[in-house]
């Protein structure tokens, strides 16, 4: 379940997804598969050649794309999920959701 965005942010993500963009989406989130983790950044693109393109070149396995619905992505969790915010300078992910 996610939380902690607002529908505009969702919107302007599934439109970068959409048009073909790497996009990246920060959100409170719970799943009781993944205990300890408050947080994911979903990383899409509509273009999953490009997707998969972007996880190799980040060390990340394209097997786990969510390519079942109209806006595949990656889901970045934990150590990854911070290095990856970094790489990016997406700082204000990280500020606004505690992420170290």
């Amino acid at each position: 379940m996610a939380f902690g965005i607002t529908r505009n942010e969702l919107k302007e993500w599934k439109a970068a997804v959409a048009g073909g963009e790497i996009a990246f989406l920060t959100h409170y989130w719970l799943d009781p598969r993944f205990p300890g983790m408050r947080t994911v950044t979903k990383v899409g693109c509509s273009n999953l050649d490009k997707l998969a393109d972007w996880c190799r070149a980040n060390g990340l396995n394209p097997r786990y794309i969510h390519a079942r619905d109209e806006y595949p992505h990656f889901d970045l969790l934990g150590r990854k999920q911070a290095e990856i915010l970094k790489q990016e300078k997406l700082y204000r992910h990280m500020e606004r959701f505690g992420i170290q």
